[in-house]
């Protein structure tokens, strides 16, 4: 007789787990953390934006979409040329223009050439004829003066030239 000396096999141990059940409270503290973040993101850091109009035309569209960086002028100072959004009336109307001219200087639009300091501005961004004549006017303290792009379109539709600097609002981010 041989004596084999095999180790004692061990019992297979499955565990199964009743289902865990859902922590509605959990999850409605996280959903409404996530919205309060999401609210305080989109209206103090960036903040969607429908385009409607022309004015800018045709580096943005008539119709369209972008989000707004509105901590932009709380950081940085504006730059000539630069598309900025500018707090129109309320709450929720803007207008996107760009900037052309600071305080000091003097801005002037004979048969469609803008003039800044009585030189020529380049502007390959306006691809539309333009017959607008604006007289000389010096960008008072504080101001800031702009325009859209579609200058095709007459001046009188146009909301544009000198505005009060605390109007920025901040800058498209595409």
């Amino acid at each position: 007789m041989s004596t084999t000396s095999e180790p004692p096999q061990e019992e297979s141990t499955t565990f199964v787990r009743p289902p865990r059940k859902t922590n509605w409270q959990m999850i409605a503290i996280r959903s409404g953390v996530a919205a309060v973040v999401t609210v305080l993101v989109c209206v103090f850091l960036f903040r969607p934006m429908i385009i409607n109009g022309e004015s800018m035309q045709p580096t943005y569209s008539g119709r369209g979409f972008t989000f707004a960086f509105l901590p932009y002028f709380k950081l940085y100072s504006p730059q000539r040329k630069q598309i900025v959004i500018l707090k129109h009336a309320g709450f929720n109307t803007f207008l996107l223009k760009r900037v052309l001219a600071f305080p000091g200087e003097v801005v002037e639009i004979r048969n469609g050439v803008l003039y800044v300091n009585g030189s020529a501005v380049d502007e390959p961004y306006v691809k539309n004829p333009c017959d607008w004549n604006f007289a000389r006017h010096e960008v008072p303290k504080g101001k800031i003066f702009v325009l859209g792009d579609n200058r095709s379109m007459p001046m009188q539709q146009h909301m544009g030239g000198m505005i009060d600097q605390d109007r920025l609002a901040g800058v498209p981010l595409w």
